[in-house]
């Protein structure tokens, strides 16, 4: 096991179903207690109240967070509670699952509250698709993006084999066909080990 730096890993998944999504981040949370002592959370979007922004500036106006009292308001103390995300989303037509948009979009409220409330928390990122090359990697680019304009650091696995992230091929069989997608696997825990280790240093960095 590598030295305990202490994390605390949060794992979301933004898709409606408890299948191939939900296996992955639950596998990469697996991988990251196992393998680096983390201490760990998770948000499923299935079964979950989740409202869209709607842009009416009460976060921005008050400072008290969001307007919608829903089941991401539980997930907000979560995100300031972690030291490193992995968000895992469907891909549907190409990019993200409308469930995954609307959490991102939501996280508005808590950086109008504080500004630099995510800044230097590491953040990666898996994305399942029904098809080998379905848009996995635009929708872990989009992820990415939330994370730059957050000021949190986004972490790929490296070149060659893993890139932005963890890819997945789901052959359209859930967590099935996830899990026999020895690629995909390769690539996710390729990204933990680098997120992890990132986040370990990040600590370091902090606690002078």
């Amino acid at each position: 096991m590598s030295e305990d730096q202490g994390i605390r890993l949060l794992g979301i998944s933004g898709s409606p179903r408890k299948k191939a999504t939900d296996y992955v981040v639950n596998e990469a949370l697996r991988y990251a207690r196992e393998k680096f002592g983390a201490e760990t959370e998770y948000f499923s979007a299935s079964g979950k109240n989740l409202k869209f922004c709607i842009h009416c500036d009460y976060c921005v106006r008050t400072k008290k967070g969001c307007v919608h009292k829903d089941d991401i308001v539980d997930l907000y103390e979560k995100m300031i509670w972690a030291d490193a995300w992995i968000i895992g989303t469907p891909v549907y037509q190409g990019t993200l699952s409308a469930q995954t948009k609307t959490i991102l979009d939501r996280c508005r409220a808590v950086v109008a509250r504080d500004p630099k409330v995510f800044l230097n928390k590491v953040g990666a990122a898996a994305a399942v698709g029904g098809d080998r090359v379905g848009g996995q990697e635009p929708a872990i680019q989009d992820i990415h993006a939330f994370y730059v304009i957050s000021e949190m650091i986004p972490i790929g696995g490296g070149s060659f084999g893993s890139n932005f992230g963890g890819t997945f091929w789901s052959q359209d069989k859930g967590a099935e066909g996830v899990a026999e997608d020895s690629e995909g696997l390769r690539s996710l825990r390729r990204t933990m080990k680098k997120l992890m280790e990132t986040a370990q240093l990040m600590k370091k960095i902090q606690q002078g």
